[in-house]
């Protein structure tokens, strides 16, 4: 009878949560279908005449969709990221994965992919010219560079699973059964490894609409996968209707298939409506020069996730050394509450990565149009916007630290103590407090990067990585009087948490530089330097 009703009240919790972040989700949605009130007028580059553009071996064309460059529509796209969340919290909700220790996968397809925003970029410059040919050739470069890392992707996974796998495993996590926990992984990586090919042509074609100003149509993907993964996970996880019971499986089968229909979606849709981005034969000719452009802006932003992942991974070395006493694990408070909370932190963060794709594609549309002062004038009111999103953030998880509320969703009750309400706060409540220079990070890398200042990302992500690790490895000893161990203060925690903030502020010194040199003073000289056939 103890065990349902703790089952019911972890699944109260969880459909709680949720509920809180689908009316956040429908209140940027309803916040985001306004323009920023900038000028209807059309900047250097009229758009209109690209009627008269003629593509090789392609009659005239009508112009793309009207994606007013002067609207960040493409802040919608936070709205699929929070849909990205809620599937993985459906699934890890339903299959009860907080018992294999599984949640913190996932993250490794930012960077896998990350590497073609270049060419989004220049997708995004090519569309704000009115160049239908420019856009067809960032899409095809999408295609076949994101089918190739998945391929490598594939093949590094089926062979090095064991390794990566355990790198995500810890006995906290596993409930510790590392054995089982590991089996069960492997069986839901090698269902997963059959999406990631349909998954990179989804990203390749919803990123392309994107770009081109369509929001909504991306958006209306994610939530029908989003409804067919929910529907999938009922009947195979429990062997609902007569259907075996698959469990884990079930659960990697029923995204694959949300998968799918999501790519096949994007697909239709895209090549129904949009007939410029048919690809032709002579669309398919690459050449090095096309390949080393897109690569010198894409591999800083891919670069910049991987550094993350690394700061990210030394931040949880030094975590689990606060349950270890004589080299000896007294505890899992530590790695269960850090561990919850830094999954907060990335749910709390999905509006700024919304804003930030926007500001990619604004910057870059505007820059190909010439339209220097709209880039400035928009990136300042992005500024605002992203004091407004981190209000409401900062607000929404600070209720949830209350009582350690979000740590239902993320972990057995068994596993919610005091102690781990404690750590998990701690983090919280630092990493809150300086939300402001997360903030300026998600609008100005995305600026740098739409206006072709790779350097600058590459720069404040190796940054961000050297002031992590060296925050992370110096002061919690320092203030502990020696090696950390679950004998050391709170304060030397606090100590480790301040990494975060460190590292945030380290970047946006970088990023300052182009945001003052670039932006503010719309100084483009070093476009003007590049070859103009490459726009």
């Amino acid at each position: 009878m103890m065990g349902k009703l703790t089952g019911l009240k972890d699944t109260l919790w969880a459909i709680g949560i949720g509920i809180c972040l689908v009316a956040v989700l429908f209140g940027l949605i309803f916040a985001m279908a306004h323009g920023y009130g900038g000028s209807s007028e059309k900047p250097g580059v009229d758009l209109g005449a690209a009627t008269n553009i003629k593509d090789e071996g392609t009659a005239q064309q009508a112009p793309l969709a009207p994606g007013e460059l002067n609207e960040l529509k493409e802040t919608k796209n936070a709205g699929q990221d929070y849909l990205a969340s809620l599937t993985f919290i459906c699934d890890s909700t339903m299959i009860g994965m907080r018992d294999y220790g599984m949640l913190s996968g996932g993250s490794a397809n930012t960077q896998v992919w990350g590497s073609t925003a270049g060419a989004g970029i220049f997708g995004a410059q090519f569309y704000g010219k009115g160049d239908h040919k420019g856009v067809r050739y960032a899409l095809r470069f999408k295609l076949i560079f994101s089918v190739l890392m998945a391929v490598i992707a594939i093949v590094a996974l089926l062979f090095f699973n064991n390794p990566l796998i355990s790198l995500f495993l810890t006995e906290s996590e596993s409930g510790g059964d590392l054995v089982l926990t590991l089996s069960e992984a492997k069986n839901y990586l090698f269902v997963m490894l059959i999406g990631l090919i349909p998954f990179s042509f989804s990203q390749s074609y919803s990123s392309t609409l994107r770009e081109t100003g369509e929001t909504v149509s991306p958006m209306t993907a994610s939530i029908i996968a989003i409804v067919t993964n929910f529907v999938l996970n009922y009947i195979l996880i429990f062997g609902s209707f007569g259907a075996p019971r698959l469990g884990v499986v079930g659960a990697a089968i029923a995204t694959v298939a949300a998968q799918l229909i999501s790519t096949l979606g994007c697909f239709l849709y895209a090549f129904l409506k949009y007939p410029e981005l048919r690809l032709h034969r002579e669309d398919w000719r690459i050449t090095w020069r096309d390949v080393s452009r897109h690569l010198i802006q894409g591999v800083p932003l891919g670069l910049q996730f991987s550094v993350l992942s690394i700061g990210i991974i030394v931040m949880q070395g030094v975590v689990v050394q606060f349950d270890i006493l004589d080299g000896v694990m007294v505890s899992n408070a530590a790695q269960n509450g850090f561990g919850a909370a830094h999954k907060l932190n990335n749910l709390l963060m999905t509006p700024f990565n919304g804003l930030g794709s926007a500001m990619t594609s604004f910057a870059a549309q505007n820059l190909g149009a010439g339209d220097y002062a709209r880039i400035r004038k928009g990136t300042l009111q992005a500024l605002i916007i992203a004091a407004v999103i981190t209000a409401v953030m900062v607000g929404t998880g600070l209720l949830l630290t209350i009582n350690g509320a979000y740590l239902h969703i993320f972990l057995s009750a068994d596993k919610v103590t005091p102690e781990t309400i404690r750590y998990g706060n701690a983090y919280l409540h630092i990493d809150l407090a300086m939300y402001p220079f997360l903030a300026f990070i998600f609008v100005m890398r995305n600026c740098v990067q739409g206006i072709g200042r790779p350097q600058f990302i590459l720069g404040a992500g190796t940054a961000e990585l050297v002031a992590r690790v060296t925050v992370c490895l110096l002061l919690p000893p320092a203030i502990a009087g020696g090696a950390v161990s679950a004998a050391a203060p709170m304060l030397a925690f606090y100590a480790m948490c301040a990494a975060d903030p460190v590292a945030w502020m380290s970047a946006d010194a970088v990023l300052s530089v182009p945001f003052i040199r670039n932006i503010l003073r719309s100084d483009y000289r070093y476009f003007y330097r590049l070859d103009k056939s490459d726009l």
